[in-house]
């Protein structure tokens, strides 16, 4: 089977911080709008790359300066969403989607199984034992780990507003969303959702149940509107903001 991604393509994640102290570990698995150049622009117009759709706009952004004020581990996938989700199951219906919110993607229609493995196997996989592998040896050396994903949404979808700031999202253990939601909600001017616009559940969701979920280790998966976070200041308030929040909501649950 051909390869998928070229030798000087980047490589499927990046980690910043790999050693830093905090129990703090971000991933972002919706981090770059990226398409592999063999799969030119799965038949989009580059105007259709930059939209949701392709990746979670600012959160990259937000993630890597979360990890610098906070001193922790951050992990970023490399590549669209488009090409596979790695916030879904493999083989699932969105993990390579046909069509993402009104619009058709013509390289993800009729594609091959080993079309489809190639992007398991390149881009998902890798990522995943990345992260596994940083909690495999933080477990081993004793270290406590506080797991965050990082997400951004839509300020209207399929017609409907969202007037939401940010969100808190869980499935079984909802510990530190909620603990994290209390220490939002002091600001009033800010509206923090629970558990909407979406939900984790084991059916549309990958990271919080397998990494989370599984191994049994505090969690939240954090949605923040994306035009809040499109520019360095936006995003740089909500890195202050949850600089500041995190560590309180983990001290509050006595995870550290």
């Amino acid at each position: 089977m051909p390869s998928l991604l070229a030798a000087a393509e980047p490589p499927p994640f990046d980690i910043l911080y790999r050693d830093a102290a905090s129990p703090f570990l971000l991933t972002c698995d919706h981090a770059a709008n990226r398409i592999p150049r063999a799969l030119g622009t799965l038949g989009l117009p580059p105007s259709e790359l930059e939209r949701h759709i392709a990746w979670d706009i600012g959160a990259a952004a937000v993630t890597r300066g979360l990890a610098a004020r906070l001193n922790c581990t951050a992990i970023l996938q490399n590549y669209s969403r488009l090409v596979i989700d790695c916030n879904r199951p493999p083989g699932v219906a969105s993990s390579i989607p046909v069509r993402s919110e009104n619009t058709d993607i013509p390289g993800n229609i009729d594609i091959s199984p080993d079309q489809a493995e190639a992007r398991r196997a390149e881009i998902f996989a890798p990522y995943h034992a990345a992260i596994a592998t940083l909690l495999d040896a933080r477990a081993a050396a004793g270290r406590a780990t506080v797991l965050i994903t990082m997400h951004s949404f839509t300020p209207v979808y399929d017609g409907v507003a969202r007037p939401m700031h940010a969100a808190m999202l869980y499935n079984r253990d909802a510990r530190l969303a909620h603990a994290l939601l209390a220490e939002l909600r002091n600001d009033p001017a800010r509206i923090i959702a629970d558990n909407e616009p979406y939900h984790v559940s084991d059916e549309t969701d990958y990271a919080v149940p397998v990494h989370g979920e599984k191994r049994g280790l505090a969690h939240v998966e954090i949605e923040i509107r994306q035009d809040l976070i499109t520019t360095p200041g936006g995003q740089q308030d909500w890195v202050d903001r949850l600089a500041e929040a995190l560590p309180a909501a983990g001290k509050k649950i006595l995870l550290f």
